[in-house]
């Protein structure tokens, strides 16, 4: 027995020195505690992209719809307690969108070159470089008070950010947050469905949690109708998260989703988005535009922008 234990533990010490070599620690080995870290006077940027197409057919006739956006989501950090609870002011600093739908010009807005937005943007342009919330955040990114400075942030969701586990979590642990949507009916009358997101700790590497996201409805759902309001909330993805740092470097979150009788028999909707968000560092005062991303801010749920105006 004795022979065989050497070999085995040696094997065993050499693999471990292998994986840390590689800055990867197996799962099941360590805990890691995912706290979000700030400091007074400082400026977090983020580039938010998104990117949506939305195909529906109602009655033999098809339409489409095609938006994309960029915008620079800012949070500046006025104050931390002690026990890392931060209060900061979150603005959107510029914004370019591009959208295109079925018999009907494109139209575009850029809030660093254009003077005038087109119709339908004005409020999307007094909502830019101006205080959007002053937000009240604990270390594991729970909402603890926010104030809105402008009546374009009123109609966001509570969660700005990946909510982060109570307690420390190995690799291949996961943990999860509720969210209650509320969808109209047809009868006028309001229903409440439970969701939530779940989210699995897949690895560490060199300080970076990896993270993966997926929506879950949790209430029964067989209309239609509601799945097609419940789409936009529903998606899936990953997040790179800084362990030292605190924060967030980049995220994606995207859906594709087929919906078939959201308005009657015959009809269908196919909704395809994309959205990214990258940590910008210092002396970025402006996102790098995406070549092919013209823009609009995020709308999901981690995103408190201003929302380009639906036009049907």
């Amino acid at each position: 027995m004795k022979r065989c234990f050497a070999p085995a533990l040696a094997g065993l010490l050499f693999l471990g020195l292998i994986q840390s070599l590689a800055g990867e620690v197996p799962a099941g080995t360590a805990k890691y505690e995912l706290r979000y870290k700030f400091k007074p006077g400082e400026v977090v940027m983020t580039e938010v992209v998104h990117r949506a197409n939305v195909r529906t057919t109602i009655q033999g006739t098809t339409q489409t719809a095609e938006t994309r956006s960029c915008s620079t989501k800012t949070w500046k950090i006025e104050s931390v307690d002690d026990a890392g609870v931060a209060t900061f002011t979150h603005l959107v600093d510029n914004i370019e969108m591009w959208q295109k739908a079925s018999g009907r010009q494109e139209i575009s807005y850029n809030s660093q070159t254009d003077e005038t937005p087109p119709p339908g943007y004005e409020e999307v342009a007094r909502s830019v470089g101006v205080p959007l919330s002053i937000v009240t955040m604990d270390p594991r990114g729970t909402i603890v008070k926010r104030e809105i400075a402008h009546k374009g942030a009123m109609n966001v969701s509570t969660q700005i950010t990946m909510p982060l586990p109570e307690e420390p979590i190995a690799i291949g642990e996961t943990w999860s947050t509720p969210i209650e949507v509320e969808v109209s009916l047809q009868d006028g009358s309001f229903k409440k469905v439970q969701t939530r997101q779940q989210f699995t700790l897949e690895s560490v590497t060199d300080g970076i949690a990896h993270v993966a996201l997926d929506s879950q409805v949790l209430t029964p759902i067989n209309d239609p109708s509601i799945e097609a309001q419940l789409v936009q909330r529903m998606s899936s993805g990953w997040v790179k998260f800084d362990l030292d740092a605190g924060r967030i470097v980049s995220q994606q979150l995207e859906l594709d989703k087929h919906i078939v009788g959201f308005n009657g028999p015959a009809s269908s909707m196919h909704y395809v988005t994309r959205v990214t968000e990258t940590l910008l560092g210092e002396g970025d005062a402006s996102a790098s535009k995406s070549e092919d991303a013209p823009s609009k801010p995020a709308a999901d749920e981690t995103a408190e922008s201003p929302s380009a105006p639906q036009r049907k």
